[in-house]
C-alpha cells in the first residue's frame, strides 16, 4: 500500500514537472519570438496563471506563423504577371503627389503593389444599394464570377445571391466561390453543397476541422471580393447577410462598400486568384481573366493584400505612415479600435501637433468586450486634442481613413490587432483629391448622427468602469 502511494506520488510529481517545463518552455518561446511586449505580456499572464486553459489557447490562437509561406513564389509570380502585361508607362507608372512617394515605395517594396491608373470607383453607404447593384452585375455576367466573403449567411440575402450564382452556372458561366471556414461555421453544409451540385466550384479558406484542429483557426480570411468578367469588382466592409440590408435591433447597419471598373477590378482579380490557389491548389492565370481595362479617370490606386505571413506588417506600417505624414487632417471610421502602441502614439502625436484627428466609432457594438476595451484608448486621445464621435443611429461597420483631401484608405480592415496581425485583409490606397473629398463629405454627414465626446465628461467616468476597460485593454491583442 505504501509502495502504491509512493509510486502515485512519483508519477504525479513527474507529470507536474513535465507540465511545468512545458509551460515554462512556451513562455520562453513567446518571449524569444521578440513580439510586441503588449502582445507578449498577455500570453505570459495566461500561460502562468491559467496553465491548462492557457496551453490550449496558445496552441489554437497564439502561434506566430508570419515566417510561413502559404503560396510558392513561382505560383505568386505567375498569377501577378497578368495584370502587369501591356501596361503603359504614362498610365501605371505615373507619379503620385510627392508627399506620398515613400508610401508608394513602401507598398511596392513590401507587398509588390503596382500603381493602378484610371479606376472608376462607385461608393455604397448602405446594404440595399450595394446588393441591388451587385444583383444587376451578376445577372450581366457572361464568362466568370469570382466571389469571396468572410461571412456568407443562409438567409434571404444569402439565398438570393446563391440562386443567382446557380442560375449563372447553369447557363454556362464559370462561377467560383470562396468563403472563410470560421466565418461560416454556423452555415449548414447543404447551403454550399447546393451550389456545387449546380457546377459552382466552392472552397473554404484554411478549413478547420476535427480532429485536425490547428492554430490556423486564429488566421482568418476577412476579405470581401467580387470580380465579374474581369471588368467589374467589389470590395469593402460588407459581408453577405440580411443584417447589412435590414440593420440591427438597435438601428441601421452603417457600412461602406465600393465598386471598381478598370485596373482596380484587375487588381481584385489577382487577389482573388491567389486566395483561390491557396484554397483549391488550382492555378488560374489565363488572359481571359484579365481583359483590357479602359481608363475611367485620373485616380491612382494601390491594392494591398495583407495577412499573417511575410516579414512585414505592411498594412500597419502604411496606416502609421498615413497618420504621421498628415498635414491638415486625418478622419477615421472603424467599428473596432484596438490600436497597436505605434499607431496609438502616431494618432496622439498628430493631434498634439495640431492635425485635425477625428475618430468615429459605434456607440453600441456587436462585440461588447472589444467595445469596452476600445474605450480605454479614448482618454489619452482626447487629452491630446483628437475629436471622438460615437455613432448613435445603429452599428457603424465602415472602415475608411481619409487625409488631407488627397489620400483615402478603404477596404476590409479594422483598426485593431486582429486586422493588422492575424487576418488576411485587402485595402486600397487611392491617391486622388476628388475621391478623398467625396469620402470626407460622407464622414462629415455621418457626424450628424453621432455624439461627440466631451473630454471633461469622458475623463470623469465611474472608476469601476474605467478599471474594467483598462483590464480588458490588457487583452486587446487577443480580442
Amino acid at each position: 500500500m505504501i509502495f502504491d502511494i509512493s509510486l502515485q506520488a512519483i508519477v504525479a510529481t513527474l507529470i507536474l514537472a513535465l507540465y511545468s517545463v512545458t509551460i515554462l518552455g512556451l513562455v520562453f518561446v513567446v518571449i524569444a519570438e521578440n513580439r510586441n511586449p503588449l502582445k507578449t505580456i498577455p500570453w505570459v499572464i495566461v500561460l502562468v496563471f491559467l496553465p491548462g486553459l492557457g496551453l490550449v489557447f496558445y496552441f489554437f490562437f497564439g502561434q506566430d506563423n508570419r515566417k510561413q509561406r502559404i503560396i510558392s513564389r513561382r505560383a505568386y509570380k505567375r498569377i501577378m504577371k497578368r495584370p502587369q502585361e501591356g501596361r503603359k508607362p504614362s498610365e501605371d507608372f505615373c507619379s503620385v503627389p510627392t508627399p506620398y512617394a515613400p508610401l508608394v515605395h513602401l507598398l511596392g517594396y513590401s507587398n509588390h503593389c503596382p500603381l493602378l491608373y484610371g479606376t472608376s470607383i462607385s461608393i455604397f453607404t448602405n446594404g440595399s444599394d450595394k446588393f441591388n447593384d451587385l444583383y444587376e452585375e451578376l445577372q450581366r455576367a457572361t464568362h466568370h464570377i469570382h466571389l469571396q466573403y468572410y461571412i456568407f449567411r443562409d438567409d434571404p440575402t444569402g439565398r438570393k445571391i446563391q440562386e443567382l450564382l446557380i442560375a449563372k452556372a447553369l447557363s454556362g458561366v464559370n462561377v467560383r466561390v470562396l468563403y472563410d471556414d470560421v466565418g461560416c461555421w454556423n452555415v449548414k453544409k447543404r447551403f454550399f453543397r447546393e451550389m456545387k451540385k449546380a457546377g459552382i466550384e466552392v472552397y473554404a479558406f484554411l478549413r478547420v476541422a476535427f480532429p485536425v484542429f490547428t492554430s490556423k483557426v486564429n488566421y482568418r480570411n476577412h476579405r470581401k471580393i467580387v470580380v465579374i468578367d474581369g471588368k467589374v469588382g467589389y470590395m469593402g466592409g460588407m459581408n453577405v447577410a440580411e443584417r447589412y440590408v435590414q440593420g440591427t435591433s438597435w438601428g441601421n447597419w452603417r457600412d461602406t462598400h465600393f465598386k471598381f471598373r478598370g485596373k482596380g477590378a484587375l487588381g481584385l482579380q489577382s487577389a482573388f486568384l491567389i486566395d483561390w490557389y491557396v484554397a483549391s491548389k488550382k492555378l488560374l492565370n489565363d488572359k481571359a481573366y484579365y481583359p483590357p481595362a479602359p481608363v475611367f479617370g485620373d485616380n491612382i490606386m494601390q491594392l494591398l493584400t495583407s495577412g499573417p505571413v511575410g516579414p512585414w506588417r505592411t498594412l500597419l506600417q502604411a496606416v502609421i505612415f498615413l497618420v504621421a505624414n498628415a498635414k491638415k487632417y486625418v478622419y477615421i471610421q472603424t467599428p473596432y479600435f484596438l490600436p497597436t502602441e505605434g499607431l496609438n502614439q502616431a494618432l496622439q502625436t498628430a493631434a498634439l501637433g495640431g492635425i485635425d484627428v477625428r475618430l468615429m466609432l459605434p456607440k453600441r457594438s456587436d462585440t461588447r468586450v472589444a467595445n469596452m476595451a476600445s474605450h480605454s484608448f479614448i482618454g489619452d486621445l482626447v487629452k491630446a486634442g483628437a475629436k471622438i464621435y460615437l455613432y448613435e443611429s445603429g452599428f457603424l461597420h465602415s472602415k475608411v481613413v481619409v487625409s488631407d483631401d488627397a489620400l483615402t484608405c478603404i477596404g476590409s480592415a479594422n483598426m485593431d490587432f486582429r486586422s493588422f496581425e492575424h487576418n488576411f485583409e485587402i485595402t486600397a490606397f487611392v491617391y486622388q483629391e476628388g475621391f478623398a473629398s467625396q469620402m470626407k463629405k460622407i464622414f462629415v454627414h455621418d457626424m450628424l448622427h453621432c455624439e461627440k465626446i466631451n473630454p471633461s465628461h469622458w475623463l470623469k467616468r465611474p472608476l469601476r468602469q474605467r478599471l474594467t476597460e483598462s483590464f480588458l485593454r490588457l487583452f486587446s491583442p487577443l480580442l
